[in-house]
């Protein structure tokens, strides 16, 4: 009888992909709350490049310039935690990229790239990716750190602590801010 040796690698490799990344800006907002300039997202239900596909994907449907990979991960943790419980979702999403993929999209440039998921739009995959991407990319502490969004502020919240603050929008109007309310 022999003995595999389970290592880390090998466990992940047999269990699905490892999408990983580092943290460009080290002194940015993003990497001030992680303890490392490393990350890695290990995949139940997808492999590295079904995992690199959706996270560029999700990156085209929701650009913002500096914004780290690492926030686009949790996209594609999201959606991966959705096809291993699901075999419709997850043929969705595996049928989606396998088209992408045979097309070579990923060597694609970026305006070849977004043109393709202009065409898409509308389309189950592009739904089921943008529904999950609105939600995982907006409400998490990283994505907080990059908007300057201080979520809760206590039981006072926003009402006296800058929920008047549009400086997020390029040239906002004063008036656009509307007033600081008074007790």
């Amino acid at each position: 009888m022999s003995v595999i040796q389970l290592t880390r690698r090998r466990f992940l490799r047999n269990t699905g992909g490892m999408l990983a990344g580092t943290l460009l800006f080290a002194a940015g907002p993003i990497a001030l709350l992680s303890p490392t300039k490393s990350w890695a997202l290990p995949m139940q239900a997808f492999d590295d490049i079904q995992g690199k596909t959706l996270l560029v994907f999700s990156r085209h449907l929701y650009p913002h310039k500096g914004l780290e990979d690492a926030v686009y991960a949790l996209v594609v943790k999201d959606l991966d935690a959705a096809a291993a419980k699901d075999p419709a979702v997850k043929k969705l999403l595996v049928d989606g990229v396998a088209e992408l993929t045979k097309a070579g999209w990923l060597t694609q440039s970026p305006e070849a790239q977004l043109e393709t998921v202009k065409a898409l739009a509308g389309k189950p995959f592009f739904e089921k990716v943008r529904a999950t991407a609105v939600v995982s990319l907006y409400s998490n502490d990283m994505a907080y750190a990059y908007f300057g969004y201080g979520g809760g502020q206590g039981d006072a919240g926003y009402i006296f602590n800058g929920f008047n603050d549009l400086t997020w929008l390029p040239d906002p109007p004063a008036s656009a801010s509307g007033p600081v309310p008074t007790v």
